[in-house]
């Protein structure tokens, strides 16, 4: 069809529908808009996934069973460099009465509301940081899908 897009996806179920779908595509099968415009198949596309930064911490916190493992969790959090800006580490107390008193449920909510979200992924623009361990082939691609974009 001589289309040329980046799609992006932010739900679980890119591996299992969206890859899929583009595989039987590429192959010529004709659901969707296929048959109306004659699609025969053909074609190819590239599946990527962001590096994580702290989506491993949002993972954690959805995944924590227990009072004491989300309590722990958010100390990490924050100590941490990921916390967010709008938040002062210091104002954040797990031993007082009113944080004890909040259910598993809302402790998750309040740990993933000191999580910085505009860091959830690895910028391009910080992957040559070595403290975050990119390896060069992931660099490299990288580079060489941001300079397609640009011409």
């Amino acid at each position: 069809m001589g289309r040329h897009y980046i799609g992006i996806e932010q739900m679980d179920y890119i591996k299992t529908i969206t890859v899929e779908r583009l595989k039987k595509v590429i192959a010529g099968e004709q659901g969707g808009i296929s048959k109306a415009v004659d699609w025969n198949g053909g074609g190819s596309f590239v599946f990527c996934e962001l590096a994580e930064l702290n989506q491993k911490y949002a993972d954690k916190i959805q995944s924590c069973k227990t009072e004491e493992e989300i309590t722990a969790l958010t100390e990490e959090i924050k100590n941490s460099d990921y916390i967010s800006t709008h938040v002062i580490p210091s104002q954040i107390n797990t031993q007082i009465q009113e944080y004890k008193d909040l259910s598993l449920e809302e402790k998750k909510q309040f740990a993933m509301e000191i999580l910085d979200k505009n860091m959830l992924y690895i910028n391009a623009s910080d992957m040559e940081d070595k403290s975050f361990n990119v390896n060069d082939a992931d660099k490299s691609f990288t580079k060489s899908f941001y300079s397609k974009l640009s011409k």
